[in-house]
């Protein structure tokens, strides 16, 4: 049986538990992932007591196996830059198709207070789950990376 589990800066989640949640990010995202040292930087950011903005993480697990996990970072901002962002959420590739990713994001529309952001590939087989749940492209995302 799936159950969800929540962790908030209140949590106090060690080193261990972001780890495990980034190495799952890091395998399951695939080519939409991150290098695991930014899902470290976004899970601190998330959890962190001492971080002014904050978020949280949903896990699913069975028999105490990640199957799935979404981190939502509350930007601070409100109005002209929605109050969250969902930064990532992946499904572990045999698990698939069985609703834990609507499940999460169901868990997490709940969770924010305030609108919710978010990025998507237009590739993505996820944009169909956001379009579902009342996600709409209103812009066009472009950036400038400097190094």
């Amino acid at each position: 049986m799936t159950t969800l589990e929540t962790l908030s800066a209140i949590d106090n989640a060690t080193f261990l538990q972001k780890n495990e949640i980034a190495d799952f990010l890091f395998d399951h995202l695939g080519k939409y992932g991150d290098p695991k040292e930014d899902i470290m930087k976004c899970l601190d950011y998330a959890l962190d007591a001492g971080m002014q903005a904050g978020g949280f993480v949903i896990l699913a697990r069975e028999d105490g196996k990640i199957l799935g996990a979404l981190v939502m970072n509350k930007t601070g901002m409100s109005g002209y830059i929605p109050e969250n962002i969902l930064v990532y959420i992946a499904v572990d590739a045999h698990q698939r198709g069985k609703g834990i990713g609507g499940q999460l994001m169901d868990m997490a529309i709940k969770m924010a207070n305030g609108a919710v952001a978010l990025h998507v590939e237009a590739d993505n087989p996820a944009r169909k789950l956001y379009e579902r749940l009342g996600f709409t492209n209103k812009y066009l995302e472009m950036r400038l990376n400097r190094k």
